[in-house]
């Protein structure tokens, strides 16, 4: 599959929100970018499956959940407020292929004048491409994205394995 690139696809998220410094410092062969509509087809789920078992969901049920998360996300800019739902993903341009993916979920407080938390979940990067700090590189984006977005804090989620 070619690479395609991030105007022909529908993002989960405005991409302005990836720190240009994180492009830059990638790798000329990786590309990253919010999840699109389409990345069940680029292997998404093999790479979350690294993490924990992930059966890959039907084409139909992956769009409508990937449009509740945008919707979601709609909402809350459209009353002035951050995205809810940031996830991204670290493709091989060579293939167009997923190799890396997280998420940072933005909690809304009640405690702190009703403040921001971010959530980093389900960092996976697939095993081919272990050991060259895409996880760190992930993690380090979301906490960077989080913290612009307002969060008082940041929280990494994952399990003592991992």
């Amino acid at each position: 599959m070619a690479f395609t690139p991030d105007a022909e696809l529908e993002l989960l998220f405005d991409p302005a929100l990836i720190p240009e410094s994180v492009k830059a410092d990638l790798p000329d062969d990786l590309h990253i970018r919010p999840v699109a509509s389409t990345d069940l087809n680029r292997g998404q789920f093999d790479v979350l499956n690294v993490l924990t078992p992930s059966p890959k969901p039907t084409p139909e049920a992956y769009r409508s959940h990937f449009e509740l998360l945008r919707t979601i996300n709609a909402s809350t800019i459209s009353l002035g407020l951050p995205p809810t739902y940031v996830t991204l993903v670290i493709l091989n341009k060579a293939d167009d292929r997923i190799v890396a993916t997280g998420s940072v979920i933005m909690e809304r407080k009640f405690i702190r004048g009703l403040n921001l938390v971010g959530h980093i979940e389900d960092i996976a990067v697939d095993k081919a491409v272990q050991g060259k700090r895409l996880g760190f590189r992930v993690v380090t984006t979301l906490t960077q994205i989080s913290e612009n977005l307002g969060a008082y804090k940041t929280i990494l989620d994952c399990h003592e394995d991992n």
